[in-house]
């Protein structure tokens, strides 16, 4: 099989001591770990196989201390319900004024 894979330009080599693999997404985080990782050469072009069972991690939003503030004085709540509100609604102002102005 090496001198087949040898002969049609094939290279492939394990990368040693990858802790883990992350993948970045508007969404979150694909974590893989523990990761085993091959990386294969071929024509020029390197490719990456990543063996290991992911964990999906969401995405966490930072809410900007003014938002919090206008999301409290919109909806006359306390800080602590508008932050709660909008970390709820992922940083949506006006979804979160709705959900904390419905009854």
């Amino acid at each position: 099989m090496k001198a087949m894979m040898k002969k049609l330009g094939m290279q492939v080599e394990p990368i040693e001591d990858v802790e883990s693999i992350v993948i970045k997404t508007p969404k979150g985080n694909w974590v893989f770990g523990p990761v085993e990782v091959t990386a294969m050469t071929m024509q020029g072009a390197t490719t990456y196989q990543i063996v290991g069972t992911p964990k999906f991690e969401e995405a966490v939003v930072e809410i900007p201390a003014e938002d919090i503030a206008m999301v409290a004085e919109q909806a006359q709540v306390p800080v602590e319900k508008a932050n709660e509100a909008l970390v709820a609604t992922k940083g949506d102002i006006a979804e979160a004024i709705l959900k904390l102005s419905s009854p």
